[in-house]
């Protein structure tokens, strides 16, 4: 992994994060002290998370079916006053 200063991380900020993606990350030191790691972010799913969720058994026997739509209820409500 590459070391780099904190003054050179100041000074040129945008060219080392693009860097940090390109070779896997940087290391920042602060006089001969390493004090923060750049790592490239991980790639995001081109599938969102509850997409691809999988409902437990219990859960799934549990879910109600049927029932009254509550803009019916709603409707009602209003035509009543």
């Amino acid at each position: 992994m590459k070391t780099i200063t904190i003054r050179q991380l100041h000074d040129e900020t945008g060219r080392w994060v693009r860097r940090a993606a390109a070779v896997g990350g940087l290391q920042v030191t602060e006089r001969g002290r390493v004090v923060a790691s750049l790592v490239p972010a991980p790639e995001l799913s081109a599938v969102p998370y509850f997409a691809r969720r999988e409902l437990l058994p219990a859960f799934r026997a549990a879910q109600l079916t049927g029932g009254t739509d509550a803009t019916d209820g709603i409707s009602a409500e209003r035509d009543e006053r």
